[in-house]
């Protein structure tokens, strides 16, 4: 008995097939795999396409034919294609996820069709609530036409119709709209659909009387001078993208079989914007959004190009990440790249137009590539010390190129720096400081140094060692006031006169700064943790110019309370001529200097004014 039933239980069981909700499938078509019901129209396009290329691989000479009608809430669309029999039509209409493509006899020839996955007629269903297909087929001269008409409850029905039903080989596709979708069969509708989709298609398609397609395409046609293509590129831009380019990169990759046009952006865009480019997968717009198509670096361009190389993913609206894109997408960034090349090479007023918007792309490019950054060398633009000028220049006027990490490092030395002759460049913007590390690997014999607050108290002249000794009392006092702030103070000569006071600190002196903070506001269990990191870092310095007069002014004060009121009065102007961002502690720093001062001039006015207000009482 247990024998029987192991037995039993071992036995193959019949198979079974899914069930498919055709209702539910149109939803997630609809809701999830297309971006809008608009993409119905390119798989109608797509199929007709595809079955005309199918007729002209065994009929080179057959009518390549495609025409669309749309009226009353009704679309018709008529190809001269291959066409199916009965029996095409329950293989290939009936089934989801076949495609046509895979009829036999056309694998040789699968590189020309645009669809592969055999999804087309089922995305009309989007904007249709029935569709009814009359074909006839090429292959079968003699098999009558037939009729396939479904509806998006998932039924269907197929009948053969007379031969004066459909005389020519070829398909008819009738679309009638579901309620709420009459406006995307609206001639209007269509025909704009139709020329953004297959505009770039190799076959006559019409909506009515009115061409859809324009060819050859703008970047293949012929132009009297170099001139006039430039202006008729300019105008296909601005049609396509709303604005009109500052140049346009030829796009041409025959083994990748790419050609199109890359316009250059006139205004400057952010880089992590991703460009949306027009892609055309042999004709048929694929996507207006490629954003993998290029290399990050090249957010200053946007692309339309048509290609037979590239793989589209399932939804047909954007491309497949594989190999071949990775190679198409360097071998853009090369086409681009060598027309900077060429711009550097032959025409430097084109070149400085560009860079003059577009420098941080090409920085982006140059941090990659070294011939790059050795080529834009004279050209790419940087904040210095010296004005705005590009490395190489610099390099000329300076022994050592000191650089800074941040814009608050260099608003912090930049005043002081230039008056002692130390030239500074800012690498606190994007790219920068990495470019400026990178510059002795393409100028060799170049010293390149971070700079740091000692380096620029280096380059601040000392005091004389008896002035300072009768400053000492001023000093320690100061000292006493901003320790708790951990900032030291000195004492240094330097130009220009007017700025009494520099604050200087590095990136390890404000970390501990941080850390420090962070360790007071904390509870004893993190106290003790950050209180374990602390650093060896160098102190942030608050350097006094003994040249300045009001430091002098200040250092003849006796009142260490009023030294230490003064001292809190420039460290707080000294932050805010660098224009750093101020913590919670030196803001209460700078309210308490503020009122301090106040009072002191309140009280020192009311100590002038009492003897008077006493004489007067007096003489009364």
């Amino acid at each position: 008995m247990d024998s029987q039933t192991s037995q039993s239980s071992q036995a193959p069981q019949p198979p079974h097939t899914f069930q498919v909700d055709l209702r539910g499938l149109v939803d997630l078509l609809s809701h999830h795999l297309y971006s809008s019901p608009r993409v119905y129209l390119r798989e109608l396009l797509q199929n007709a396409v595809d079955a005309v290329t199918a007729r002209r691989a065994e009929e080179p000479g057959a009518p390549a034919r495609v025409r669309l009608f749309a009226a009353d809430g009704r679309l018709r669309v008529e190809d001269s294609g291959v066409g199916l029999t009965e029996a095409d039509v329950h293989t290939l209409l009936a089934t989801i996820g076949r495609s046509s493509k895979r009829a036999e006899g056309l694998q040789d020839v699968r590189s020309d069709f645009l669809g592969q996955f055999g999804i087309g007629l089922l995305a009309c269903f989007v904007v249709a609530e029935r569709i009814r297909v009359v074909s006839r087929s090429a292959r079968t001269p003699d098999a009558p036409p037939v009729e396939w008409t479904a509806r998006d409850d998932g039924s269907y029905t197929v009948r053969t119709l007379p031969h004066e039903e459909r005389p020519e080989p070829g398909t008819t596709v009738h679309l009638v709209a579901r309620a709420g979708a009459g406006e995307w069969l609206a001639e209007s509708r269509v025909l704009a659909l139709a020329r953004d989709f297959g505009s770039l298609l190799p076959y006559d398609v019409r909506v009515g009387d009115e061409a859809v397609t324009d060819l050859p395409a703008p970047w293949d046609r012929a132009y009297p001078s170099p001139a006039d293509r430039r202006v008729a590129l300019a105008r296909h831009c601005h049609e396509l993208f709303g604005f009109t380019p500052l140049d346009a990169v030829e796009l041409d990759v025959p083994l990748a079989g790419i050609r199109g046009v890359a316009y250059v952006l006139p205004s400057a865009v952010s880089p992590a914007q991703r460009g949306g480019h027009r892609v055309h997968l042999k004709g048929m717009l694929l996507t207006e959004r490629g954003e993998q198509l290029l290399p990050e670096w090249a957010f200053f361009v946007r692309c339309v190009l048509d290609t037979d190389s590239l793989r589209p993913t399932a939804s047909r609206e954007s491309l497949y990440e594989d190999e071949t894109l990775a190679a198409v997408r360097e071998a853009l960034g090369g086409r681009i790249r060598s027309w900077l090349t060429g711009l550097a090479a032959g025409d430097p007023e084109r070149l400085a137009a560009f860079l003059a918007v577009h420098h941080l792309g090409v920085k982006s490019l140059a941090r990659h590539d070294r011939e790059m950054l050795r080529t834009m060398l004279p050209w790419l633009p940087f904040e210095t010390t010296d004005g705005r000028l590009s490395l190489e220049e610099f390099a000329r006027r300076h022994p050592v190129v000191h650089f800074t990490r941040t814009v608050e490092e260099y608003r912090q030395v930049a005043p002081i720096a230039s008056a002692q002759g130390v030239g500074v460049v800012n690498g606190g913007y994007t790219y920068d400081s990495e470019l400026v590390e990178a510059l002795p690997s393409v100028r060799p014999g170049t010293v390149v140094a971070e700079l740091d607050a000692d380096t620029v108290t280096a380059h601040l002249d000392g005091v004389d060692p008896a002035d300072e000794l009768a400053l000492a009392g001023f000093l320690a006092a100061a000292r006493t006031r901003l320790n708790p702030l951990g900032c030291d103070v000195v004492l240094r000569a330097f130009h220009p006169l007017s700025v009494p006071a520099l604050h200087l600190d590095d990136r390890a002196a404000r970390h501990e700064q941080a850390r420090a903070q962070a360790e007071e506001e904390a509870d004893d269990l993190w106290a003790g943790i950050l209180g374990s990191l602390r650093g060896s870092a160098p102190r942030a310095r608050l350097v006094l110019n003994h040249l300045n007069p009001l430091v002098r002014r200040i250092g003849s004060l006796r009142d260490p309370e009023l030294i230490g009121t003064a001292t809190e009065s420039l460290y707080g102007q000294a932050l805010l001529m660098a224009q750093r961002s101020l913590r919670p502690a030196d803001s209460a720093l700078l309210n308490r200097a503020f009122i301090g001062l106040l009072e002191w001039a309140t009280h020192g006015e009311s100590a002038h004014r009492e003897p008077t207000e006493g004489r007067a009482a007096d003489d009364e």
